[in-house]
């Protein structure tokens, strides 16, 4: 007997993170490249409780910011540019060409764009009567390679 397809909608995240470690190892094994890292930044509050996170990582020559939130009491302090030059900074000194984000247009895209993020696609309907915005920010002191909405060109 085969494998069987099954509903597990509330799967564990331990079960889950099994999964992704499988992809990630294939992803290694396909690439060469095994240089992939957590990057995550916490800004805390006084009695240690996580009121703002900024968090991806870095593989293969890029970084990815794949969950970026801050505590509603904590918006409009500067804290979410603190968090995101944070990220970018470490990102740079990871040797990241490019860093790559999404958000939604009821997000934050002008904190990304003010910060020099490039709007590369915007998908619309995601979710409905929203779009889903992809930004880059390319790290010019690490490469000569530039990335455009039109594509890649290196140097």
């Amino acid at each position: 007997m085969g494998p069987r397809l099954q509903a597990e909608h509330d799967l564990a995240a331990a079960g889950l993170d099994a999964i992704a470690q499988h992809l990630d190892n294939d992803n290694r094994r396909l690439t060469g490249r095994g240089d992939d890292r957590a990057l995550v930044f916490a800004l805390r509050d006084e009695k240690g409780r996580a009121v703002g996170a900024a968090a991806g990582y870095s593989w293969a020559g890029i970084a990815e910011l794949t969950l970026m939130w801050v505590d509603e009491a904590y918006r409009g302090l500067g804290h979410g540019r603190k968090l995101l030059d944070a990220f970018v900074a470490e990102a740079a000194a990871r040797g990241s060409l490019r860093i790559w984000v999404s958000t939604h247009d009821f997000q934050a895209p002008g904190l990304y764009e003010k910060a020099g993020f490039e709007r590369m696609a915007e998908l619309t309907g995601w979710p409905e009567g929203h779009s889903n915005i992809i930004l880059c920010k390319t790290l010019a002191g690490n490469a000569q390679a530039t990335f455009s909405s039109s594509g890649f060109s290196g140097g």
